[in-house]
């Protein structure tokens, strides 16, 4: 038997992310500072094309590039494979190229999509994100994670594929709605939960919209800070990072089950937090009255902390069985030992049974 063995050195990564109030009007010398390239294709959806589009065009043509627009429908349901072929074809006809750039102007639907087209448009080329929701500027557009969702559950297929650069202006978040930044909030929360307790009970007296914009960029550096520290340990979501996806997996199942449209991410990941901590309460998981404390900041910021018809439960938990924390068989789910302190737990998707139709949690 003949046998070849194959060493390739792996790729050192590491970019910056900033965080600054006007930012957005210094996007041309971001890149200009990141790249030689004097073309660019930004990715965005027609709600953020509405209100920061030309912005980000004017400063990157004044800073020499060429710029083209893509422009997608905004909404969990355009993160689908059939999306891209349509924006492979733009870039082809942008004429965009290896050495060139694609910017994910957007929130976290249009950063997934943005980044997974950019790791695979011609087997790989550079991009930036630049996230205009919470949710995107606390979690999505940190640590490399792009992809799109299949009809049998959320981001089923993707890949780890970094930005060159992650450039977050908290002012755009002055033109979100209040179900949207509530939306964030419930993963700004979830940072608190797994991993800072003085976080967590700075944000339960932050009861208000007004009093996290207040702090805004501290909150934001504060959770991508606890992201870059997992991420840095295990960019690949098979150990410490896997502390991330707390309330993750019930709440990506509500979502595939409400077809990605009656409840968003932030609001289903609410609901899945504290329903998963009760659930790990009465199995002394969990140390009793977690599930309050989440409850109560979860209120704070106008988030959910139950699903209105639990039975569907019944209905919802078979997409469990499909979810992407699967390993060796067995289900991974993140489980607090208590407040601030998050650990992963495998069992099956017998753990969530107490949630059927006649089950109780005790």
């Amino acid at each position: 038997m003949n046998e070849i063995h194959i060493e390739v050195p792996q790729e050192r990564t590491d970019y910056t992310i900033k965080i600054e109030k006007g930012l957005l009007h210094s996007v041309g010398e971001e890149l200009v500072d990141m790249t030689r390239s004097k073309r660019v294709a930004i990715v965005t959806d027609k709600t953020v094309h509405h209100h920061y589009g030309e912005t980000v065009e004017t400063q990157l043509k004044q800073s020499g590039f060429a710029v083209h627009s893509i422009i997608l429908k905004p909404g969990e349901q355009t993160k689908t494979f059939a999306s891209m072929p349509g924006i492979y074809s733009e870039l082809i006809l942008a004429g965009i190229t290896r050495s060139d750039v694609i910017i994910a102007l957007g929130g976290g639907v249009v950063g997934d999509i943005a980044g997974f087209v950019a790791a695979t448009f011609l087997r790989g080329i550079d991009f930036v994100q630049i996230p205009t929701s919470l949710l995107a500027q606390v979690d999505s557009s940190v640590g490399g994670k792009v992809g799109v969702d299949l009809p049998e559950g959320k981001n089923l297929a993707g890949a780890f594929y970094h930005p060159k650069r992650v450039l977050i202006d908290p002012d755009v978040l002055g033109t979100l709605s209040d179900h949207y930044f509530s939306d964030g909030m419930a993963e700004v929360i979830k940072y608190g939960c797994i991993k800072d307790t003085a976080f967590f009970d700075k944000l339960t007296q932050m009861d208000s919209r007004q009093k996290v914009m207040a702090d805004i960029e501290n909150v934001i550096d504060t959770c991508c800070r606890i992201k870059q520290e997992m991420v840095q340990q295990d960019e690949k979501d098979k150990g410490i990072r896997m502390l991330l996806n707390f309330g993750h997996t019930l709440g990506h199942a509500i979502e595939a089950y409400y077809n990605y449209q009656s409840i968003t991410h932030g609001h289903a990941v609410a609901i899945g937090m504290v329903t998963l901590t009760e659930i790990a309460e009465s199995k002394e998981l969990t140390v009793k009255g977690t599930a309050d404390k989440i409850r109560k900041c979860l209120s704070g910021h106008s988030l959910p902390h139950s699903l209105n018809d639990p039975d569907a439960y019944d209905d919802i938990l078979p997409y469990i069985q499909k979810d992407k924390k699967q390993l060796n068989n067995q289900l991974h789910i993140v489980t607090l030992n208590k407040m601030g302190e998050a650990v992963t737990h495998q069992t099956d998707v017998g753990f969530f049974d107490q949630l059927k139709i006649g089950g109780q949690i005790t």
